[in-house]
């Protein structure tokens, strides 16, 4: 196997850039397609759009998106940025993400004056261990993939997983699996990165805040990528994404641990809730994401493959 160590990882900054078109119109220069996934990482088109829309307005903002069809890494992406309203607290934009045409991601953004007088509560961080006392995603990779026994195919998908979490810009150690009922926590981090001002750590914050996000609810069902039948996982996809933002004094270039927890999953849909806490404890943003999560099962009465429609 690839001496991971050895492997170059890519920046950030890399994947978050955008080019300037024109006015409030921007393209993409950098298109991420994760192993098995059915189009570019999402977390790569909400950091892109919000580069776009943190180009034409203020650093304050929370943001609410819908992911509406899957993006080809093959082809450029455009965003057009749309004022919808500038008040004297608060503004919003709206960003269209197109490709070929067709509208595949829309981002609304709602930028705010920080008002630091105003009284405040959050939960508390949970107690996990250090970040470097967690074992790093493409270790974990390798020693699942170093299992005897493992079936070829598998053992390829940890291969190439690890390699791939070796190159991603976003350092990921698992801090604790489950914490009560079902609740999953990752230390992330972004790779050597100078220190940014706050609007582009909220475009990196919104880079990480989709990894394991929905796909934490398949494993809360037990339900695996190769399997079959009610214990096999048979589409995975995000249907929306919400990131709001607390805070304008974090710095992705320490570790963030996001906490993970999902209050439903049913009828092939499921929706998962998130905290971002930095080391020193501080909830810097809380996210949502739903989307499809459905198994390897057969719609009761279903027609077989066999029969005529």
């Amino acid at each position: 196997m690839e001496d991971l160590k050895q492997v170059e990882h890519e920046r950030i900054s890399t994947s978050l850039e955008v080019e300037t078109l024109d006015v409030n119109l921007f393209r993409s220069k950098n298109l991420w397609l994760p192993p098995l996934s059915r189009g570019v990482f999402g977390g790569q088109v909400i950091s892109q759009a919000l580069v776009s829309a943190t180009n034409c307005v203020g650093p304050e903002y929370a943001l609410h998106c819908y992911f509406l069809a899957s993006a080809s890494p093959s082809t450029p992406i455009l965003y057009h940025v749309e004022d919808m309203r500038t008040g004297r607290s608060y503004a919003s934009r709206l960003v269209k993400a197109v490709q070929t045409g067709q509208t595949i991601f829309i981002l609304v953004c709602s930028f705010q004056k920080p008002e630091p007088w105003q009284p405040s509560y959050q939960l508390p961080m949970p107690i996990v261990p250090e970040p470097l006392k967690c074992e790093s995603e493409e270790v974990r990779y390798e020693r699942l993939a170093a299992r005897e026994g493992i079936h070829p195919r598998l053992k390829q998908y940890y291969i190439s997983c690890a390699t791939e979490r070796a190159k991603s810009p976003i350092d990921i150690r698992i801090a604790r699996d489950h914490q009560g009922v079902e609740v999953h926590m990752y230390w992330m981090q972004a790779r050597n990165i100078p220190h940014y001002d706050a609007p582009f750590q909220k475009c990196i914050l919104g880079y990480l805040s989709d990894f394991h996000f929905i796909s934490t609810a398949p494993r809360i069902l037990g339900l695996k990528r190769f399997g079959k039948g009610p214990t096999g996982l048979a589409m995975l996809s995000s249907l929306d994404h919400s990131i709001y933002f607390y805070d304008n004094d974090f710095d992705c270039g320490d570790w963030l641990l996001y906490v993970m927890d999902s209050p439903r999953i049913g009828s092939g849909r499921g929706i998962m809730h998130g905290r971002l806490y930095s080391r020193s404890g501080k909830l810097v943003a809380v996210t949502s994401q739903e989307g499809v999560v459905r198994a390897d099962i057969r719609e009761p009465g279903a027609p077989t493959r066999s029969a005529k429609l």
